[in-house]
């Protein structure tokens, strides 16, 4: 098994010498750098500048996570990031790597992220001289003839150096070489044999044991050296020596063969008789240990004992000796050829790869780069890659064994949030096999959803008089986006509706899209009303949406109906005529009315709640006509009384009653002498009556008041001129003088004469004062000072103090008129009783 793994190495090593050569050509190589190192090298030790070798910055190494990629298990070199240099990580012996191979070389790849780069490494490993010559065996023993002859040669085993060039095996050197001298043959591929050849016959009487020492020297400074003894046993007679048919045997094999497997034939003949000329046959022991992989028998029959594999070996090459049984012997060589086999599967690496990529990636964006290497040989060895269908992502091949995974064509996160993307290698053999990797890769969103409302626009209803702060309804938008720029915030957007902003109408709440009422409505005044919300998400920058809502304000039976007809006047309708003559069906009158609400609310029905005659009338339940359900006779009363109810379809229902007077007559001074009669019924209004009553108390309270009030006042007066009239004669008067007037001429009169108008009252603060113009007339006054009033004088300020008691009641009973005829309009009784008490005022006013 440790040769076989040993084995596979060098195949691996091998394959990275052609890998390297191929990857010279390739024009994806961003750049590349040899350097020549010699093996044993210690652990730290600089291979290189590999910053400046590549032109790279320190910066960029550190950024682009620089890392090496070698391909094999192992890690021979490794990169300081720092000093941006190639170290030596594990000591390098070239002949476990390389084996013979030359050049020697390490294929190396400096990959770089961020973007993705690769470069090639290629580090020659020179060789020391660190391996002397030697022996598999330290000791080989000959059984020789005395009757060999002169020339007779013995295969001797070959010495195996590991170094190669100057410092492998250079020659031999045989002590001491009394009897033999050695002799180097060259083969046909190459390699060498060292052959003893006897050049002084042996005498077993003389010396029956001989001891030789063989020294392989090598052409190192210092040189290096191995021995083997050589121990020579002389025997009796056996003069010829076998000999191979051919010199060199070719054969082929299939790799996997089975152990047992027939190989070739290979056959020697011996001249000699007997026991001297029976052969043996075996395979000789070298470095590769064929004995291991092949078996001979007496017969000459190369089998197959181990296992064979072309990735390990495609050539071998097999020793083979004859021997006789008189010691001599003969050697040839068997030049194996390994057919391959497909029995390996491409095997694939991942170099560098990206866990997520952005949606809005171009295409042709890198994420991935492969390498995929079969050890088979030629279509065997041959891969092709490819990856699952059904994706937006190609496979390209960058070079020999490498590709890239790119995208194909724009990504879409919320089609698909993340693929698994499987890479498939087949190779071309027959049958093919082949290999996969499943790479795992995550779209990153990006903000390139806006919302989207679930319809295109909304309509929702909120029954009126509804409680301000109630929901109306509930708008939803979906962002296909993920996380933050999923977040949907709801704004409403400004408008106005009939002229006021509609955010005084309705709200929505940001988070959850639910539309509050903000006011009460009223189904009579606004019907409904539209609004757009807008819905926003979190992104940056945010992208928007909008959709229209129709907000419907449900009818709720508020209002009662109305009657327009007949037009109801302080509770007393007007009375309908109906001839005594009408026939069944007569149409009487029509109540028409209204109801301002909508729908069944609206929806009004008529009938009749109280008449005086039942049976005579009817009211059509849609229509509010008033028709005659039987012929009028004489019997029927002049006067008739309908009242009749008007409902609504709400729910509850509302209503509204009308009186209806219906006079039945021929003749208009029938009905006019009946119709008087309406007035006074008690039955028709008991509310009204009740309010007539208050209001004739009232007024009659006034009056009264008045009247007296009036009395008392003139009363008064009339006492105080009586007093002033008794006592008129003596009582002075005082001229009144204006200021800085003086008598002139002695006279004792004024310049000119002014009349004043003097109002008095018992109070004399509240005295007035008239200026009148001056007049021509004077009063002539006497010597004292003082005037003296004439009868006639006195006559006249009696009089015209009474006309101005009659005015002041004349005033007074206009205001009672006043007061009367406003409230003429409560009812004909009303009236009567103020004529009576007007009449009674005028003459209590006349009497006085």
């Amino acid at each position: 098994r440790t040769a076989n793994t040993e084995r596979r190495k060098r195949i691996t090593m091998a394959r990275q010498v052609l890998l390297f050569i191929c990857l010279l050509s390739l024009s994806s190589v961003r750049g590349q750098v040899s350097y020549s190192i010699p093996e044993e090298m210690p652990k730290g030790s600089l291979v290189g500048n590999i910053a400046q070798g590549l032109g790279l910055d320190l910066k960029r190494l550190k950024s682009g996570k620089a890392r090496v990629f070698s391909g094999d298990s192992t890690e021979y070199i490794e990169l300081n990031k720092e000093r941006g240099v190639l170290l030596i990580k594990e000591r390098i012996d070239r002949e476990t790597l390389c084996r013979q191979t030359t050049p020697c070389a390490l294929h190396l790849q400096i990959i770089l992220e961020n973007p993705i780069e690769l470069y090639r490494i290629t580090v020659e490993v020179t060789d020391i001289n660190d391996n002397a010559p030697r022996f598999i065996r330290t000791e080989k023993r000959f059984e020789i003839s005395e009757s060999a002859i002169v020339g007779s040669k013995f295969v001797l085993e070959k010495a195996v150096d590991a170094d190669i060039g100057r410092n492998g095996l250079q020659s031999y050197m045989l002590e001491p070489n009394d009897h033999f001298n050695l002799k180097i043959g060259n083969h046909a591929d190459g390699s060498k044999t060292v052959e003893m050849i006897l050049q002084k016959p042996l005498d077993r009487e003389k010396q029956e044991n001989m001891s030789l020492l063989l020294t392989a020297v090598d052409g190192g400074d210092p040189v290096m050296s191995g021995t083997v003894l050589i121990h020579i046993t002389v025997l009796d007679a056996n003069d010829n020596a076998p000999v191979f048919t051919k010199a060199v045997y070719k054969a082929v094999i299939t790799e996997n063969s089975p152990k047992g497997t027939s190989v070739i034939s290979v056959s020697a003949v011996d001249q000699d008789k007997g026991s001297n000329g029976q052969i043996s046959y075996s395979v000789s022991n070298n470095i590769d240990r064929m004995s291991d992989m092949f078996h001979v028998d007496e017969k000459g029959v190369v089998t197959l004992v181990g296992d064979i594999d072309y990735e390990i070996s495609k050539h071998y090459q097999i020793d083979i000796e004859a021997t006789d049984n008189g010691g001599l012997s003969d050697s040839s060589k068997i030049m194996l050829d390994v057919i391959d086999v497909n029995d390996n599967k491409p095997i694939i690496t991942v170099m560098s790869k990206s866990t997520s990529i952005a949606e809005d990636s171009p295409p042709e964006t890198v994420i991935a780069i492969i390498s995929a290497n079969d050890p088979d040989y030629d279509s065997n060895g041959q891969v092709y890659c490819r990856i699952s269908e059904n994706i937006p992502f190609i496979i390209q091949s960058t070079s020999s064994d490498f590709y890239s995974i790119v995208t194909e064509s724009n990504l879409d996160r919320e089609r698909e949030s993340g693929y698994n993307i499987s890479v498939i290698c087949a190779d071309e053999g027959s049958p093919s096999l082949s290999s996969s990797v499943t790479l795992s890769l995550q779209i990153s969103d990006v903000n390139d959803n806006a919302p989207v409302f679930e319809r295109s626009s909304y309509e929702a209803s909120i029954p009126e008089n509804n409680t301000p702060g109630l929901s109306i309804f509930t708008v939803r938008a979906r962002d296909a986006d993920w996380n933050q720029n999923a977040r949907v915030s709801y704004i409403l957007e400004d408008s106005s509706v009939n002229g006021v902003s509609v955010s005084s109408y309705a709200s929505v709440s940001a988070d959850s899209g639910v539309i509050h009422a903000v006011r009460s409505f009223d189904y009579e005044q606004i019907k409904d009303f539209q609004l757009r919300v807008i819905a926003q998400d979190g992104g940056s920058p945010p992208l928007s949406s909008n959709v229209s809502v129709k907000i419907i304000i449900q009818d709720q039976n508020d209002n009662a109906p109305q009657v327009l007809y007949p037009v109801q006047n302080g509770g007393s309708g007007v009375a309908e005529m109906v001839p005594r003559s009408a026939d069944v069906g007569y149409l009487v009158s029509k109540v028409v009315a209204v109801d301002v609400d909508s729908g069944q609310n609206a929806w009004l029905s008529y009938k009749l709640q109280k008449a005086s005659d039942r049976a005579l009338f009817e009211v059509g339940a849609q229509n509010g006509e008033i028709r005659t359900v039987r012929q009028v006779t004489d019997k029927d009363a002049v006067k008739q009384k309908l009242t009749v109810v008007v409902e609504d379809n709400g729910q509850p229902s509302r209503s509204a009653t009308v009186n209806i007077n219906v006079a039945v007559a021929d003749s208009f001074p029938e009905v006019l002498s009946e119709f008087t009669d309406f007035t006074h019924d008690k039955d028709y209004n008991d509310n009204l009556t009740f309010y007539l009553v208050l209001a004739l108390a009232v007024v009659s309270f006034l009056f009264i008041v008045s009247i007296i009030a009036i009395l008392s006042v003139k009363c008064y007066r009339w006492r105080r001129e009586r007093m002033f009239y008794k006592s008129g004669a003596n009582l002075p008067v005082i001229p009144y003088y204006p200021p800085l007037y003086a008598d002139v001429g002695g006279t004792g009169t004024l310049q000119h004469v002014y009349n004043y108008e003097v109002c008095r009252t018992t109070d004399s603060r509240k005295s007035d004062l008239k200026h009148m113009r001056p007049t021509q007339s004077v009063s002539s006054l006497d010597a004292s000072g003082t005037q003296t009033l004439t009868h006639v004088q006195r006559e006249k300020l009696i009089k015209d103090d009474y006309d101005d008691q009659v005015r002041f009641c004349i005033i007074i009973i206009i205001i009672i008129i006043i007061i009367i005829i406003l409230l003429l309009s409560l009812s004909s009784l009303l009236l009567l009783w103020l004529l009576w008490w007007w009449w009674c005022a005028i003459a209590f006013c006349l009497f006085f």
